[in-house]
This record gives structure tokens, C-alpha cells and sequence, in this order.
């Protein structure tokens, strides 16, 4: 229920839509291909444009960080949206550096011991983050007993053959250890983690928004009440392993920093709902945290609270 909205702007243009696969592949094309001073014009350039035509979007972003930042004036409002705008337009520069360029990337990881406590056993476990910053970076970590097969789990793109452009991309570069998964309606999906979690492997997901028809718990974020996808949290419950919380927070050009936050156990009682939601409650309080530190990386584009604006 989060994608942005698309509408009759979506069939008129087709791939050169903002969610067609036009984008994707020029996007790809310019960073591969053209010296890196370039970028900052191309990504003035363009970051301007769609300030400028993508209504939709622009409204989402103002009324999502009104929750976080508190009510603005018109002026304070564009800022906001612009700078969303600008960091998205960067991560997502950043991405294809990282899979089609030697240029080299500088990386720092805060609360390393909460990492090493999960990642030093041969037990498997949930990472678990959100849209923010440059989210799949901290799923590429290697772990401290050699490498682990990771499976990423993403939200589908409004377009079929951007997310297999994607897929492709990603499969070329990290090789058999890491398997990118879309989220489907399959009921045997969940197996399938499930299989790899009892196998010692990673499953990273995103924990800040559900699927359209997907099982949800109540939470509260910035003190407005969310429906959280509890599918992280039964997961591990189910498999007897913690999630870990970990946001990878783009820091400037070509810079990240890693933040891990103490692991979740997910209790096991006679109450599974109240099980979940409480393990996802912990989620969405890290989350908040995350968010309040750097709210041009949170990059929800759909409205949260459409009522609240």
C-alpha cells in the first residue's frame, strides 16, 4: 500500500514514467559510463525536474515528515521535499557505483558488538530495517565466520522488468551468497526463509511498511498510530532466532555508516499476536530513532497519515 501512486501519468508514459524502466537503466548507463564530476550536474539536473512534476510524491514526503519534524510554513516545506529528493536521487547513484564501478566507498559501523553477538554464531537470524538511506548496504556485510548466504527481501517495483533490471544488476556483482527475493502473494515464500533461517543463513527484510493484504500488527510512530508488517518478527519466531535491527545511513559522497542496534528476541508465549507486535514495537522504536537522526533518508512515498496533513 506504499508504492507511490501512479495513475493515468503511468499509462501515457510507460518506461519514461518515474517508476519505468527507463530510468533504471539510464540511471545505471550514466553512472558507469561517465566520469564521476558529472554526477553532481546530472543529479542537480534531474532532482530539479522531478521536484518539479511529480505531484504525488512531493505531497507524501511533506505530510510523512510533518509527523517527524513537526508543522512548517510553504517555504520550510519545499526544502524538505527537495533535500528527500536530492538524498534519494544520491543512494540510489551510490547503488550503481557500488555494482558497475571501482571507485572506492568508505564504510563505518557503529555498535559492531551488537552485530558480532548474532553474526559470530552459526545460527541463522533476521536483519531488519527500514527505507532509509542506503538500506542494502548493511545486508552486504561480511560476517565473522566467513560468508554467509543472505537473502534480501524488497518490496516489488510498480514495474516487472525494472525490479528483474534490478535483480539482474545486484546477481552480477554478488554472486551465488546472496539472493535478492521480490515479495509475492506465494504462501510457500515464507517457507522458503524459514528453510534458510534453520540453515544458518541471513534473511534481510524491511520492517517499516506491509504489503498490500499482508498480515500486520498495530504500532505507534512518532506518536501516530502505523500498521507494521509482522511477517520479520514471526519469522523468527518461528525459526528461534533474533532479529537485528540496522540502519545503513549515507553519510556524504560515497560514505556510509553502518548503526546496528541491540538484537530483538521475540518472545514466545501462549499469545503469539502479543508476541509480534511487541517485537515489532521494539522494531518501530528503533526505527523512530533512525528516522529523527536523518529524515531526508526516510524515503516512504506514500502518505502515512493522509488524514493528518
Amino acid at each position: 500500500p506504499h508504492a507511490p501512486k501512479v495513475g493515468l501519468a503511468r499509462r501515457l508514459l510507460g518506461d519514461y514514467h518515474v517508476t519505468g524502466l527507463f530510468w533504471y537503466r539510464f540511471h545505471k548507463w550514466a553512472v558507469s559510463t561517465l566520469p564521476a564530476w558529472t554526477l553532481w550536474p546530472i543529479t542537480i539536473t534531474f532532482t530539479t525536474f522531478f521536484f518539479c512534476t511529480i505531484f504525488n510524491i512531493r505531497r507524501a514526503i511533506a505530510s510523512n515528515l510533518k509527523a517527524v519534524l513537526g508543522p512548517c510554513g510553504f517555504l520550510e516545506r519545499q526544502r524538505r521535499i527537495y533535500a528527500t529528493m536530492w538524498t534519494f536521487a544520491w543512494c540510489l547513484t551510490e547503488r550503481y557505483e557500488r555494482l558497475t564501478t571501482d571507485r572506492p566507498f568508505h564504510q563505518t559501523i557503529d555498535a559492531v558488538e551488537h552485530w558480532n553477538a548474532v553474526a559470530s554464531s552459526s545460527a541463522g537470524f533476521v536483519m531488519v530495517t527500514a527505507h532509509l538511506g542506503m538500506y542494502e548496504v548493511s545486508s552486504m556485510l561480511p560476517t565473522p565466520n566467513g560468508p554467509r548466504h543472505v537473502h534480501l527481501v524488497r518490496e516489488p517495483e510498480v514495474d516487472a522488468r525494472a525490479q528483474d533490471f534490478i535483480r539482474q544488476s545486484v546477481r552480477a556483482v554478488e554472486g551465488s551468497h546472496y539472493t535478492m527475493h521480490f515479495q509475492s502473494d506465494d504462501p510457500l515464500q515464507g517457507m522458503v526463509f524459514l528453510d534458510a533461517l534453520r540453515r544458518g543463513e541471513i534473511v534481510a527484510m524491511q520492517g517499516d511498511r506491509p504489503r498490500t493484504g499482508s498480515r500486520t500488527v498495530h504500532a505507534t510512530l512518532f506518536g501516530r498510530p502505523i500498521a507494521l508488517p509482522s511477517g520479520p518478527a514471526a519469522l523468527a519466531r518461528t525459526a528461534a532466532v533474533p532479529m537485528l535491527p540496522v540502519f545503513a545511513i549515507r553519510e556524504g559522497r560515497r560514505r556510509c555508516r553502518v548503526v546496528f542496534c541491540p538484537p530483538v528476541t521475540v518472545p514466545r508465549t501462549g499469545d503469539r499476536n502479543a508476541d509480534l507486535a511487541w517485537a515489532m514495537g521494539r522494531v518501530a522504536a528503533e526505527v523512530e530513532s533512525a528516522v529523527r537522526g536523518t529524515p531526508h533518508q526516510w524515503f516512504v512515498f506514500r502518505e502515512l497519515w493522509p488524514t493528518a496533513r
